[in-house]
């Protein structure tokens, strides 16, 4: 749209640009009698993502008017499309009266809907967060603050460390990020990759953030969350506060404090090793073929988002995990799963809805009648979940039937409110039942019970006028008449005013039945109002038992999901985990759970044993064998135990964990310039920089990317650094035979291998391979490459050459060593002979450098580079 001045345009159009003004940045829904109308730029963008006709009418300032629209009845549907396409909507409604004001009616912008702030039910998707996060840069710290406005569950986290803070953004994936417009937004914005809504840097400012929460929260100060000396948290809380209060245009009373969540409370996963396990979505994206999808099998939606909260932040507490697996366990007690108090539980909990959403909308006032007596229905539901759980012993299963609390008497107020069949809208009348308001009864009964007196008009005016075929009717455009034929026009009472004249009728009102007209339409207009206060009252007698309210929500959210954690149990084999205090993964016949269920071939368990005088696990085997899935089952079965699951494994002895780390799989990032192998280095430096004695590591592959002699030489070096320096239990799978001689000279490096066997293919075409997927001790005896490229369908006449080209190389080179068959290229150890090294140590071990002056010092340091001189 070309500038020009607004006093060139209509008086409608200087409306909207005028609001439009205000919301540059969004979609303006300009709300034209049925339709909510779209303009200019607004309308071309629209257009494209809800595939709507572009059109334009008259003109203003001189050029066409580009307009397109949506119905507003389906504005939820369309508000839907453009919400999960990324956009924001400003929704400006009609709020002055038609004819009253000069001009066209006055238009205000009564809601704003952006990605991370949707509450309604047909923007959301049931069983996933949609959160709105902020984070900034406060001195040496960075503050991350993140809500979800749908439940009211608000949290925060400081960090001086950058890695966790991606780490955290790649756990959230917030639908909108909040960064400040300046250097440091747009660096932090880049970490998450997610739509990013820059804000005015002050919105950051401490002081005015620690006003607004305590504002909000009505506390003197933020100790009572452990937030008062979160400089950086706070800055990004109240950022994401002012925004919520920006958009939402309404009170808040379900925000009522901040959980201060600290990243060495959960297990650490970085975004590689989130990618590489498929916790909540595949490699590709999707979300079929992942953790999440074969353990969810929560029965509400609230317990569907509380357990991908839990599978994606492990939690490294043993006293809670510990009180997770005895309720789990208590839930499976009993001879049959089908009489056990998992299945109970489940059963009572089918009817439940989703409170936490509904109470959410309760506090927004945008609750809809079907909402609440959802609610209704729900807490009428509760004692059969009390039920479900009495007698069971574990702590936390009583803890949490506590706190689903008493809420009788409110299920009642609200079974009494409401009727039967509830309306889709409060505006169109019809929530409350007949009894409930004296007041409503009487004006429903002078709105909507007027046959009587109609029947009784009818019949004194058919006497009146001797017409048999006089009828009186009703109809939306021209209210009440009395209908008598063209043929009767001669009698036609004097008093008889015509009100409409059809083909073979004419339509007459008379005084009475004006004024009766007058009395019913008042009284539908006010039984709407009387039923819009009595609405507003319900809603703020919900409001005030809020709290209450939502530690019940988050009660059965819990007991879902620990019903599902026994229900999984059940139907996968899973065994309850041992958690011990010491550095120990001890695996008796683990399984990875996602390839067992997806897989058509049974399954081969596999057992892991890591602890301190065992630290690296160096795996050899054939490509395809099975050493990536070995390497991940026993992350994943690390993982669930830290979630309170039970885990895929006959048993399972898990100590002390504090991070995974994985360098699995091969990937670019070309659009930063990075290529596979440098990807792989970045991520294998992380893990070498950040991982402790207390990580998992997970290596597949190292060196793969570069020249055999690099390769082999990083390859070694990392895995030595490992195992000598960081100490970390790690699985180390490669191609580089030469690596199986660590086993022999340092000390916690074992060899395991993933076995395979070759039989005759009976059609002269060599050997064929059958992968055995069982992980044995020792290293592997060869590699199986070749026969790995024939089962990819490689040509034969290559497979042959390549054979051929093998043997020449195998002729030529020195005979490997006995423990490692294959091609060696690690002729001689690197590190020079401990006789060899003997003149340094001699010098070393005479050494006092608490006595030595400076310039003795530096005397020896000359006579011992001397020494090293003849070591080499």
């Amino acid at each position: 749209m070309t500038a020009s001045r607004d006093s060139d345009h209509t008086p409608l159009m200087q409306q909207y640009l005028a609001i439009k003004a205000r919301h540059a940045d969004m979609l303006v829904l300009f709300r034209m009698g049925d339709f909510y109308e779209l303009f200019y730029d607004d309308a071309r963008r629209a257009a494209r993502l809800l595939n709507i006709t572009l059109t334009s009418r008259g003109e203003s300032a001189g050029k066409p008017v580009i307009m397109a629209g949506i119905p507003h009845h389906a504005l939820d549907q369309y508000l839907a499309r453009l919400i999960k396409a990324g956009e924001s909507v400003a929704i400006a409604e009609q709020v002055g009266e038609v004819g009253v004001e000069k001009g066209p009616v006055r238009r205000e912008v009564t809601r704003i809907v952006t990605p991370g702030t949707a509450t309604d039910d047909a923007l959301l998707d049931a069983r996933a967060q949609t959160l709105l996060a902020a984070a900034c840069k406060h001195g040496e710290h960075f503050g991350l603050a993140w809500l979800e406005l749908s439940s009211g569950r608000f949290c925060v986290m400081q960090t001086t460390r950058r890695d966790e803070l991606h780490a955290e953004l790649q756990r959230l994936r917030p639908s909108e990020l909040l960064v400040a417009d300046d250097g440091h937004g747009a660096d932090l914005a880049a970490l998450a990759g997610t739509p990013q809504r820059p804000r005015p840097p002050w919105h950051f400012e401490r002081d005015s953030a620690w006003r607004l929460l305590t504002t909000q929260f009505g506390t003197r100060d933020l100790r009572g969350f452990g937030a008062e000396d979160l400089a950086a948290a706070i800055a990004a809380a109240g950022a994401l506060l002012q925004y919520v209060k920006d958009t939402q245009r309404s009170a808040l009373p379900h925000l009522t404090g901040l959980r201060v969540e600290q990243a060495e409370d959960a297990l650490l996963l970085d975004a590689p090793t989130r990618r590489n396990l498929e916790i909540d979505r595949s490699i590709s994206g999707a979300h079929d073929f992942t953790l999440l999808s074969v353990l969810d099998r929560c029965v509400t939606a609230m317990g569907a988002r509380a357990l991908h909260r839990w599978l994606t932040r492990p939690l490294r507490d043993h006293a809670v995990l510990r009180a997770r697996h005895d309720a789990v366990a208590n839930l499976l007690d009993g001879d049959a799963y089908n009489g056990s108090g998992a299945e109970r539980l489940r059963a009572a909990l089918k009817d439940i809805v989703d409170l936490e959403r509904i109470l959410a909308r309760v506090a927004l006032r945008s609750a809809r009648p079907r909402d609440l007596g959802g609610l209704a229905a729900s807490l009428c539901q509760l004692p059969q979940v009390a039920a479900a759980i009495d007698g069971l012993e574990a702590p936390l299963l009583r803890q949490l039937g506590e706190q689903l609390g008493e809420h009788d008497a409110l299920a009642a107020q609200l079974r009494a409110a409401l009727a039967d069949e509830l309306p889709l809208l409060a505006r169109d009348g019809g929530v409350f039942r007949a009894g409930y308001d004296a007041d409503l009864d009487a004006l429903r009964a002078l709105a909507y019970n007027a046959d009587g007196f109609l029947a009784e008009l009818e019949a004194r005016e058919r006497a009146r006028t001797g017409v048999d075929a006089l009828k009186v009717g009703y109809n939306r455009v021209h209210g009440y008449y009395i209908e008598l034929g063209k043929t009767h026009a001669a009698k036609v009472p004097p008093d008889y005013v015509r009100r409409q004249t059809l083909t073979h009728y004419e339509r007459y009102i008379t005084e009475e039945l004006k004024r009766f007209e007058d009395q019913v339409l008042s009284a539908r207009d006010r039984a709407l109002a009387r039923e819009r206060q009595l609405y507003e009252a319900l809603l703020d007698r919900l409001a005030a038992q809020l709290a209450p309210l939502q530690a019940c929500a988050q009660a059965l959210a819990e007991l879902d999901v620990l019903a599902c954690f026994a229900e999984r149990s059940h139907a996968l084999r899973l065994s309850r985990p041992q958690l011990v205090d010491e550095i120990c993964i001890d695996i008796r016949a683990g399984r990875h759970v996602v390839v067992e269920q997806t897989s058509t071939q049974p399954f081969v368990p596999n057992d892991v044993h890591l602890d301190a005088d065992r630290r690296l696990l160096m795996i050899t085997g054939p490509n395809m064998g099975g050493k990536s899935t070995y390497m991940r089952q026993t992350a994943l079965i690390v993982l669930l135990a830290h979630t309170g699951c039970f885990v895929p494994a006959e048993r399972a002895r898990i100590g002390v964990i504090d991070r995974i780390f994985t360098r699995i799989g091969a990937a670019d990032d070309l659009a930063s310039g990075q290529s596979t192998f440098m990807v792989e280095m970045s991520e294998t430096a992380n893990i070498l920089h950040n991982a402790t004695a207390r990580s998992l590591v997970l290596m597949d592959e190292i060196g793969r990317g570069t020249s055999t002699y690099d390769g082999l030489s990083l390859a070694r070096a990392v895995a030595e650094h490992l195992a000598l320096r960081v100490r970390a239990l790690c699985l180390f799978a490669t191609h580089y035979f030469e690596l199986t001689t660590l086993a022999e000279t340092l000390d916690g490096v074992a060899n395991v291998h993933l076995d395979a066997a070759e039989y005759a293919a009976g059609d002269g075409e060599g050997e064929r391979l059958v992968f055995l997927h069982e992980v044995k001790p020792g290293p592997a005896s060869r590699s199986f490459g070749l026969q790995v490229a024939a089962l990819a369908g490689v040509p034969q006449t290559v497979i042959r050459a390549a054979r051929a080209h093998l043997e020449a190389l195998e002729r030529a080179t020195a005979t490997p060593p006995a423990s490692s068959p294959q091609l060696s290229l690690w002729a001689a150890p690197v590190e020079p002979a401990p006789s060899a090294l003997a003149p340094v140590l001699e010098l070393l071990d005479d050494l006092d450098p608490d006595a030595l002056s400076p310039r003795e010092a530096l005397d020896a340091l000359y006579r011992l580079k001397d020494a090293a001189k003849t070591v080499r």
